[in-house]
């Protein structure tokens, strides 16, 4: 079964060159691209049970780690790569929908399928890959591709956002490059196993000075404050499915790298202090800036920077309770941020703009629409009993533990941040949907010639999808800490991932090996048998 850790990068591509060989049959396309996110969907959710045994290695080419390239999924792989996947077939429904609505057959152009399954594919590498530099690939693949969607249209303002993006992702790769080229020279190896061995043995100093520059680039790329002022001008710009993946994927991925990094490769945790501190910053100017702004778009934009801080809260405490509570927040903040900005395209389309300065009365225009915003934007501010609340409530009890003057301040700053955003998000609820509409709303889109005012059941689905699977997650609350809890475990144990890349030492045989509980019992047992 190692072959499935493959399935969610290979059939994107495959799909993708199948999609742009079809460019001309946009029903073929549309075949294309949901068959290969479903069957990916499905081939993660088989990951997600079987990695609960341990961690799945596949050495590509039959080539074993450190030589060749390795994919490895643990549990935070596979709970990332489902919740990935799952937001991105619900985009893609709401994408074809759309179309449909519009009366364009080939919704939007005949390059948006391959890019976003080029996309996807790029997503899941991230999350899969065992070395620094196939990271890094995975990174320019869903760069690359995002630089194609977010110019989608190419209008003056998509072009200008589109820029600051590619200038902002290109400083942020030169940074990952030079940190890999440093680890190399440093320790002779970008595998992550290897690494985890080798770097305790540099010089301290050095350590430092790497652990650094992966957190710089990373940080680039998950919107860390300072490092953030890009995102606001850059995701509202673009068509409403392509701004929900963006936020709900793209700085996911950022904050995946900086757990898998600092978990496996710094353990000792020597800027706990310093991550603690940003965080704070993090959240609090991100939220300020959210109050400030009286366009939905902008407002979700600078509250997804806020809510990176709880996540970097998380992995700065560098605890199991922290993890397991960053880890649970991960995936909540993917299922809102990209739930909230679908439905934000619903709005702009019923109500021809997202000015809250301009809108209002849409509750009694659209009541299923006023549901579909008020449940996850609630759930955004942490509203008892949504998963927000819930990770909110695990990243406390877990600062309560860790003590400190800065654990405190960030206990203090996440009740600040949470408080701020209920304020938001009511302001946003009030003047969209109960305030008296300052003039008459006109719809965005026209139809065949009319206006359309009721909005189309086909684009309406896929947000209340997510929706009902927020819901979901509140009902299997506790299965998902137990998971979640394993998972931190794991990681800061580290040896399930190690010794599952290397399982023969320094030098793998080219043959994957599952290490399995009933193995490692027996190791435990009988530690002297390989000798």
């Amino acid at each position: 079964m190692n072959w499935l850790v493959a399935v969610p990068v290979a059939l994107p591509l495959v799909g993708a060159g199948l999609a742009l060989a079809f460019a001309r049959s946009p029903k073929v396309q549309r075949l294309v691209s949901l068959a290969t996110l479903s069957l990916s969907l499905a081939a993660a959710v088989m990951l997600l049970v079987y990695v609960d045994s341990g961690p799945v290695v596949m050495d590509v080419g039959g080539w074993a780690a450190p030589v060749g390239i390795t994919l490895v999924a643990d549990r935070l792989s596979a709970l990332m790569l489902v919740t990935s996947l799952v937001v991105s077939l619900a985009v893609m429904l709401y994408s074809l929908a759309q179309g449909f609505a519009d009366g364009d057959d080939g919704a939007p152009v005949a390059i948006y399928h391959p890019t976003f399954l080029v996309l996807s594919a790029g997503v899941s590498t991230a999350f899969i890959s065992g070395d620094l530099f196939h990271l890094y690939v995975g990174f320019e693949v869903l760069l690359t591709a995002s630089f194609v969607l977010i110019t989608l249209g190419g209008t003056r303002e998509r072009i200008r956002a589109g820029t600051i993006y590619v200038i902002v992702s290109m400083t942020s790769s030169m940074i990952f490059v030079i940190a890999i080229a440093a680890t190399y020279a440093a320790t002779g190896t970008v595998n992550l196993a290897q690494l985890a061995q080798r770097l305790p043995e540099l010089d301290p100093g050095i350590q430092l000075v790497l652990q650094l520059l992966l957190i710089l680039g990373f940080a680039i790329k998950a919107a860390i404050f300072p490092l953030s002022a890009w995102l606001p001008d850059s995701y509202p710009t673009a068509p409403a499915p392509v701004t929900a993946v963006f936020a709900g994927l793209l700085t996911k991925v950022g904050i995946y790298a900086i757990i898998r990094t600092q978990t496996l490769l710094f353990p000792e945790g020597r800027l706990d202090d310093l991550l603690m501190v940003v965080a704070v910053a993090t959240m609090l100017v991100g939220i300020l800036g959210a109050v400030a702004q009286v366009d939905i778009k902008r407002m979700l934009s600078f509250t997804l920077v806020s809510h990176m801080g709880f996540m970097l809260w998380g992995i700065a405490m560098t605890s199991s309770a922290g993890l397991s509570a960053a880890i649970v927040y991960a995936v909540h903040h993917i299922l809102a941020q990209t739930t909230l900005f679908l439905v934000a395209g619903l709005i702009e389309r019923r109500g021809g703009t997202t000015s809250l300065l301009q809108l209002g009365s849409l509750a009694r225009l659209s009541p299923l629409l006023a549901v579909l915003f008020f449940l996850p934007a609630f759930n955004l501010a942490g509203i008892p009993p949504f998963t927000g609340f819930l990770g909110k409530a695990g990243l406390l009890q877990a600062g309560a533990e860790h003590g400190g003057l800065l654990s405190y301040g960030l206990i203090a700053a996440g009740l600040i941040t949470s408080l701020l955003t209920l304020y938001v998000v009511a302001k946003a609820w009030n003047m969209a949907f109960w305030q008296e509409a300052p003039e008459e709303l006109v719809p965005s889109v026209p139809e065949s010639g009319r206006t359309m005012t009721v909005l189309p059941r086909a684009m309406v689905a896929p947000a209340a999808g997510l929706v009902a699977v927020m819901l979901a997650l509140v009902v299997i609350a506790g299965p998902l800490f137990t998971y979640t809890d394993a998972a931190a475990t794991d990681l800061r144990a580290r040896t399930p991932y190690v010794d599952a890349v290397l399982p023969d030492g320094v030098r793998g045989t080219g043959d994957s090996h599952v290490i399995t509980e009933s193995e490692s019992a027996q190791d435990a047992l009988d530690p002297g048998e390989d000798e």
